[in-house]
């Protein structure tokens, strides 16, 4: 099983990669929609655009690109020549991921709540937590190519 590991290793990792940018790309975006959201008026033509978006973009990008981060980066975890498990660095990584995939549930609570036309937040809310996803993201890339411990 090491072996086979070892030899798709790039091809993993690669998918990976992907995975992420696909994952952040929507975690980025999200927020984004919801500050345009609660600006629109509730049950406008404007307003359930944006429930459609946003709900496509959960169910066709976001979700499943978190899946696919979570199993290749799972498979590169246990691939024998990373040593991830034994490494400080990884384990930080993996608990900012843990942390990231929490906010990806809380965006999918705010979507279902604008879905359902409860607005108990202003745009100035959206934009603010529209930076989580770019601080978390930035402390795993550091962690995984730096690995600083």
């Amino acid at each position: 099983m090491a072996d086979f590991l070892a030899d798709i290793y790039l091809w993993v990792k690669a998918l990976h990669i992907v995975a992420v940018i696909s994952w952040m790309a929507g975690m980025l975006y999200l927020p984004r929609l919801f500050v345009y959201h609660v600006q629109s008026d509730v049950g406008s033509v404007q307003s359930e655009t944006f429930k459609v978006m946003e709900a496509k973009l959960l169910r066709v990008i976001i979700n499943p690109a978190m899946v696919a981060t979570w199993i290749f980066g799972l498979v590169l975890s246990v691939t024998p020549q990373t040593g991830a498990w034994s490494s400080g660095w990884f384990h930080s990584k993996f608990l900012l991921v843990i942390i990231l995939t929490g906010v990806h549930g809380y965006f999918s609570k705010l979507f279902k709540e604008l879905d359902r036309d409860q607005r108990s937040r202003d745009q100035r809310f959206y934009r603010i937590i529209n930076e989580v996803p770019t601080v978390l993201m930035i402390l795993i890339v550091i962690l995984a190519v730096v690995k600083p411990f």
